[in-house]
């Protein structure tokens, strides 16, 4: 904001230097007094965008150890005086206990700096492994936290959660809101096509041979994760033995459920909502038309149900359908409908030796926001009576924004180069 009336005061400037200079020093003594005054924790530098956070973490670079500049900026030009000798190795113990004493005061785990950094990203830029497992730590502690006010808070509505954020994706509406406020070029028309699934089931559909895009260029299924879901067959079906019962949510463009058709299921139950994608399903030698429902082996069934699985799901249980292998993948949702319907409908769908397994790319746009849903959804799925086993699969390089395999995309939602596919099974 340029208006004068709205500009930092000289004393609030050099108190947010103050704090993020002994921040840089990992000087805990004289920041704790400070840090008293609410969120003092997140101020944020001017110029970088560091918070305490970054300069505590950044100050653990040995290669800018000689630039001080780059953790902290003083109202009258670079401040040097946190500095020792160049020669001096950092002390990681200080850097942590200034970490965990900025989180216990407030300090945010995924705010960004002007270079859309978060401090756990700056961690693990740097090699610094105990401060990157601090922040996400804090950001499980964080997203568990927001997860029990969501839930109250949805008890106390009737009105249907509001999805902002693609499962896929899986960024945190913090993140988006910070991206925002620092700066990158995101118009109010832009920021009003995140992707719900109110309007995704809405929008015209483009089916291409490698990927399926919504109307505004989002991909909502793409052909580089034909790998991942292999694999994630060949885990839920270890023997891909014939005659199993499956129930796949969200067809997309029907790569897993082909390849669980390869299988010889005894049953196949897919859901999808997308009226485009049904229509596509019905049409004349779909792969899913009468041919694929008429296959289905004697007393088993091959069905296509037509509609939200929020819907469907109740009438399976109302019929005592069991399934061997259940699989997640959807569009337009954010992570409560994934914990929704692993905490209340699989125990009811899923045999007791059956696996569950689901898309995994919740927060995969960065590595921090991975690591920290990796554990939140651990921690859930341990709460719903679940155990989850993890295989690591390789990715590779996809291509930067609007390139290689983003040609035409209008977002990544996937920048990391390894997967982490998980298969769960009922604890005991």
């Amino acid at each position: 904001m340029d208006d004068p009336a709205f500009a930092p005061s000289v004393e609030e400037d050099d108190n947010t230097q103050l704090i993020l200079l002994h921040a840089a020093n990992h000087n805990l003594h004289a920041l704790k007094p400070l840090l008293r005054v609410p969120g003092a924790a997140s101020v944020q530098d001017p110029e970088t965008g560091y918070t305490p956070l970054h300069a505590a973490i950044a100050a653990c670079d040995p290669s800018t150890s000689s630039s001080p500049e780059t953790h902290a900026h003083s109202t009258n030009g670079p401040c040097t005086c946190h500095l020792e000798e160049e020669e001096e190795e950092v002390d990681i113990e200080a850097a942590k206990d200034v970490v965990r004493e900025l989180f216990l005061s407030g300090a945010i785990w995924n705010d960004l700096d002007a270079k859309s950094e978060t401090p756990g990203c700056l961690a693990w830029r740097l090699g610094q492994k105990e401060l990157y497992n601090l922040c996400v730590d804090a950001g499980v502690r964080a997203e568990m936290l927001l997860g029990l006010i969501g839930g109250y808070e949805a008890l106390e509505s009737d009105d249907e959660v509001e999805n902002d954020v693609k499962v896929e994706d899986g960024s945190t509406e913090e993140i988006i809101e910070s991206v925002e406020k620092n700066g990158e070029e995101t118009s109010p028309e832009h920021a009003k096509k995140d992707v719900n699934s109110e309007d995704y089931l809405k929008s015209e559909l483009k089916f291409e041979d490698d990927k399926l895009l919504d109307a505004d260029d989002n991909g909502v299924m793409m052909a580089w994760e034909t790998d991942i879901m292999r694999r994630s067959v060949d885990l839920l079906l270890p023997d891909l033995k014939p005659g199993k019962r499956i129930l796949n949510v969200g067809f997309g463009m029907g790569i897993i459920d082909r390849m669980f058709h390869n299988t010889k299921p005894f049953s196949h139950h897919i859901i999808e909502a997308h009226p485009r994608v049904l229509q596509k399903l019905s049409a004349p030698g779909s792969d899913f038309g009468q041919a694929w429902r008429e296959s289905a082996p004697e007393g088993g069934k091959y069905v296509v149900h037509d509609g939200r699985w929020q819907d469907v799901v109740k009438t399976l249980l109302e019929n005592g359908e069991m399934f061997d292998v259940i699989y997640f993948d959807t569009f337009g949702e954010d992570y409560s409908q994934l914990k929704l319907f692993f905490t209340e409908y699989v125990i009811g769908l899923l045999d007791p030796e059956g696996r569950f397994g689901f898309f995994n790319g919740l927060g995969a746009d960065r590595r921090v926001c991975y690591d920290v849903y990796t554990k939140v959804v651990e921690l859930d799925l341990c709460d719903a009576g679940m155990d989850v086993e993890w295989t690591n699969v390789p990715v590779g390089k996809l291509g930067d924004e609007g390139e290689g395999e983003w040609k035409g995309v209008r977002r990544r939602y996937w920048t990391l180069e390894e997967y982490r596919l998980p298969v769960c099974t009922f604890l005991g």
